[in-house]
């Protein structure tokens, strides 16, 4: 699961399969012995790699639940659309579609539509961004963007230009300086504030 990894070099799950099989069969490296300490020492990486991973979802998971709020039932928004769980805009192909508002979710479906959604968020970011860039963002500054894109979507971000502008040059300071002066800072202000108070804190 590639959720904000910044290190193409430790991410196992940029590698081929068969690279991974020959890694873990321990194809050319010697005797027996070398191949299963070979072996356990991918597991090991595989498995550190992995909870670091979830480390990061479960780090993005509680401060989106703040930011957007989190129900188990079917409910308006404040634009009168149906929605549940964190955020989840209720779409056409989504079972939920036509269910009133008040029907029960269950915490299952709540979690699998979230996934869902932070993984178009985090596509939304490098395509917005360029994978070039966005890969080389501190991983602050990568949960700051994924969680306005969770909130604005990507017509409505790629609007901050000037935003944009400072984050390619590694200016994060002049980044939310930016980020503030926009439309969404004044609608959305606590939470937006508490997005750019981390971003201009992030160390260069």
């Amino acid at each position: 699961m590639r959720l904000l990894n910044s290190n193409k070099k430790q991410n196992l799950f940029s590698l081929g399969m068969k690279t991974l099989k020959r890694m873990a069969a321990g194809i050319g490296t010697g005797s027996k012995k070398r191949r299963m300490q070979r072996a356990q020492k991918t597991k090991l990486i595989a498995l550190k790699s992995y909870e670091e991973e979830a480390m990061k979802f479960d780090r993005l998971y509680e401060r989106l639940k703040i930011d957007e709020g989190c129900k188990f039932e079917i409910y308006d928004d404040h634009l009168g659309y149906k929605t549940f769980g964190i955020g989840h805009l209720v779409k056409e192909t989504d079972e939920e579609h036509g269910w009133p508002c008040g029907t029960p979710i269950t915490e299952e479906r709540v979690m699998q539509c979230f996934r869902e959604d932070t993984q178009i968020a985090i596509r939304e970011c490098y395509a917005l961004y360029g994978e070039s860039y966005f890969e080389d963002f501190p991983e602050e500054v990568q949960e700051v963007l994924v969680n306005m894109m969770f909130n604005l979507g990507r017509p409505r971000l790629s609007k901050f230009k000037n935003m944009r502008a400072a984050l390619n040059i590694g200016d994060w300071k002049l980044a939310a300086i930016e980020g503030r002066d926009s439309l969404w800072y004044r609608q959305v202000t606590n939470r937006a504030e508490r997005l750019m108070s981390r971003l201009e804190n992030v160390q260069s």
